[in-house]
């Protein structure tokens, strides 16, 4: 019998190193060539779960029987046995954004067999430093979510299961216990929600029950308004309530209703390869400002500033919509700080806290007077407000420069190669009057917003925050636009709606009255 095998080649991510691999030994009979891949840890050299991305010859996905699949990956736990067709295959392997990236390729030949490692490079820890990670729009089966948090290296994972008329548990078998916890610091949530109509869509955490929504946008679109299940929901113990997007037409009147947590700053929009290049039903972006790939992303931190402006606290979240849209899960991802230990309640309070940073690339770990995003730092009237910043940075992508925004201005870009001269250190920054600040890192990648933003930090000189005409004025021409759009032939339903735009318009009057800056 003659000797078959398959050569194996691959490559490391930039400059981390070279791959080798060994030709495959000989097998009797099969009628494809088999290829185990086992993902381990570097430094441990213990296994760990990992997603892969693998393509044939002609640029076609292939999927495993066996495993989670999504769109254009899989996960599995530590090793896979490939079954394969004879050919060139490519391969991407990532375990989350705090690994090295891993790709390379073979050629199969039929009868070919091999066992080979593939060392997962941990280049940061970010537990370590107190910050662990979570994804709040997550669309995938509650049977796979440990496995997929472990390949994403996912510390909170809430599952929506129930969505408008769609609900896994449409029987009324909710799980008893729907918060779960694995690997000791892992927890998921099986009872997450999403109401998703005309508006937008709001995301609902930690209820005990799921609520009793109306149908999708496409049969109930604006009636009753989701207004009345923020308040519903608002009094349940522990409920967090998250606005999905910022562009989103009723986010204004959701933020007037004050019964909000936390914003979608890194939402789905912006994905893996590529970018949804619309606004799908909300507030369309002017593509002459906001043009290309990036455009999306740049018009929801510009909507999210002018909430800042407005004197609110509302903190920025992350999302991928895994399951609905083609990322990963935790590609968008929100770490909170909660210090040497994971406590699944103490991170949804640090969350609303504001002690965030949002990615879907760098990782960035904050500090500006030795505190984490969400500070409030105070000052009699009349005096002034210096803020040292230091930051702990590291990326797989190429960026420039490091941005500081201050009331929404970029005022500092600093290279990354001044702020490793400086020893992790940027600018100080001064304030003389109320306002805020965050620190941004966007990467060179084109095909998206790739990116990462502190949470803000406050200042507060005096009696008085800062607010905004400007902002408060976009808001309150928003609201006036998003009424206009409601179409309700029922006169009663549609006085029921128009009382929360009606509110909401009165509230951003309000605070364009109030107004200290223009």
């Amino acid at each position: 019998m003659s000797r078959k095998r398959a050569v194996l080649s691959c490559w490391a991510f930039l400059a981390w190193g070279i791959l080798s691999l060994s030709p495959f030994t000989e097998v009797q009979t099969a009628r494809c060539g088999e290829l185990e891949f086992t993902a381990i840890d570097k430094e441990t050299q213990a296994p760990v779960a990992a997603r892969m991305h693998l393509k044939d010859q002609r640029g076609r996905v292939v999927r495993p029987k066996g495993v989670p699949f999504w769109k254009d990956h899989f996960v599995f736990d530590g090793k896979i046995v490939l079954d394969l067709k004879p050919g060139h295959y490519t391969f991407e392997i990532e375990r989350g954004p705090e690994y090295r990236f891993r790709s390379g390729y073979f050629e199969m030949e039929r009868d070919g067999a091999d066992t080979k490692t593939i060392e997962m490079i941990r280049f940061v820890d970010m537990k370590k430093e107190g910050w662990w990670s979570g994804d709040l729009h997550i669309h995938r089966s509650p049977e796979d979510i440990e496995l997929l948090m472990r390949a994403e290296d996912l510390h909170i994972g809430p599952v929506i299961t129930w969505w408008n008329d769609r609900n896994v548990y449409a029987q009324g078998k909710f799980p008893e216990k729907p918060l779960g916890l694995f690997d000791e610091n892992r927890f998921y949530h099986l009872l997450a929600g999403e109401d998703e109509r005309n508006g937008g869509a709001l995301l609902y955490f930690n209820l005990a029950k799921p609520l009793s929504l109306p149908g999708s946008k496409r049969r109930h679109p604006e009636y009753p308004s989701p207004v009345k299940y923020l308040k519903l929901a608002r009094r349940q113990a522990g409920a967090h309530i998250d606005i999905e997007k910022p562009f989103w037409w009723d986010m204004p009147i959701w933020v007037a209703s004050q019964k909000c947590d936390s914003i979608g700053l890194a939402n789905n929009h912006m994905q893996r390869d590529g970018a949804l290049d619309n606004e799908a039903w909300g507030k369309p972006r002017d593509k002459v400002f906001y043009p290309g790939a990036i455009g999306n992303g740049r018009w929801s931190q510009d909507i999210y500033y002018r909430l800042l402006n407005c004197g609110l606290r509302i903190p920025p979240s992350a999302g991928s919509a895994s399951g609905v849209l083609p990322n990963p899960v935790g590609y968008n991802r929100v770490y909170v700080y909660c210090g040497d230990t994971l406590n699944y309640n103490t991170w949804w309070e640090n969350l609303r806290a504001g002690k965030v940073v949002v990615t879907n690339g760098p990782l960035l770990r904050p500090r500006v007077n030795g505190e984490v995003p969400g500070h409030v730092f105070t000052a009699d009237e009349g005096q002034e407000v210096e803020l040292q910043i230091a930051l702990n940075l590291a990326t797989r992508d190429k960026i420039d420069y490091l941005e500081i925004i201050q009331n929404g201005d970029v005022v500092q870009q600093v290279r990354l190669a001044d702020w490793a001269q400086a020893g992790g250190k940027l600018p100080p920054l001064t304030f003389q009057s109320s306002g805020w600040m965050l620190i941004r890192a966007v990467t060179n990648y084109t095909k998206s917003y790739r990116f990462a933003s502190t949470g803000p930090y406050y200042v507060q000189i005096g009696e008085q925050r800062r607010i905004s005409k400007e902002a408060a004025s976009f808001f309150s021409d928003w609201v006036e636009e998003r009424a206009r759009r409601v179409k309700i032939s029922d006169p009663q339903q549609r006085a029921e709606v128009l009382k929360y735009h009606r509110a909401a318009r009165k509230y951003w009057r309000a605070l364009e009255a109030d107004a200290n800056v223009e």
